[in-house]
């Protein structure tokens, strides 16, 4: 990973005056996340496929022990914490949930390294496949625990009938910024450990605080849909999906991405001329000129 990093490709010169002071840990940080992120925009659908399907059954066993736990012992704190293996497996196992996709690929994009489309193929397929090994996931966990399925019904239904409100909006905003952050922890830090340590933080936070993260809270409602007695029907699951996703995109490109990249907007500058490209896209640029006049 490092050798990538260190390569002329990803380690453009400065663009720069002498005078302008350099902050090498932000500037290494920023080379990271592009040199992460060009591979993973630039694999084929399969793959990008199998990759989000992979993180479905894995954030599946972070919620099988969830519904365990909480039934267990009644406290949604233990619950979250338990639920972080989910997030371990995530991190050691190399997979990729859909709200893992803002920060890193769209900084790729943002430093001319990928397109536009290349951003929108990782997120579509990424989600298709979380969803897809989310569902078998919970029809695994319906047969194989049937005991589980009352509290399963209670968790699922919590999320489904909380209706399409501020309230669901500011938690999936809270999400969408906690699993960015998380991304961000990974990304400045050569530790594994460390990194190890941000993942069951943001697990523990997600799940325990009942944020609402569209990925696990649909594998959720999987579960309770899946016995057959939820007070709802898929219908209500995709209202609650769609409301989930809009804060989710929120929360990380607005709280996390978008801030991430104006404290990098030097480094940025730098790989965009790399790339041959001005500071700022022609379509920004445009709307900034607008707003000028």
């Amino acid at each position: 990973m490092e050798d990538a990093i260190g390569t002329p490709q990803h380690r453009p010169p400065s663009t720069a005056g002498p005078e302008y002071p350099r902050e090498e840990t932000i500037e290494r940080s920023f080379d990271r996340i592009v040199g992460e992120g060009r591979p993973r925009l630039q694999r084929l659908w399969p793959d990008m496929l199998a990759t989000g399907t992979v993180a479905g059954l894995e954030v599946g066993f972070g919620v099988l022990v969830l519904i365990i736990t909480t039934k267990t012992t009644g406290s949604l704190a233990l619950g979250g914490l338990a639920f972080s293996i989910g997030f371990i497996g995530l991190r050691l196992g190399h997979s990729e949930l859909f709200t893992e996709g803002f920060l890193v690929p769209v900084t790729v994009v943002a430093a001319g390294e990928a397109r536009v489309r290349d951003l929108m193929r990782l997120w579509v397929w990424t989600l298709v496949g979380n969803l897809g090994g989310g569902w078998l996931m919970a029809l695994l966990i319906d047969t194989a625990f049937p005991s589980l399925r009352r509290q399963e019904i209670l968790i699922g239904s919590y999320y489904v009938l909380s209706g399409v409100n501020m309230r669901s909006l500011a938690l999936g905003i809270l999400a969408g910024g906690a699993i960015t952050l998380m991304t961000r922890m990974h990304s400045g830090t050569d530790s594994e450990m460390a990194k190890l340590l941000a993942s069951v933080s943001m697990a523990f936070l997600i799940a325990g605080a009942r944020l609402f993260h569209s990925v696990l809270d649909s594998i959720l409602v999987f579960c309770a849909l899946n016995t057959f007695h939820a007070p709802f029907g898929y219908l209500a699951w995709a209202r609650f999906f769609g409301w989930a996703i809009v804060g989710n995109l929120a929360g990380g490109l607005g709280l996390t991405t978008l801030l991430r990249l104006v404290r990098s907007r030097r480094r940025l500058i730098d790989h965009r001329a790399a790339n041959h490209l001005p500071p700022v896209p022609k379509t920004a640029a445009a709307l900034l000129t607008k707003r000028g006049n």
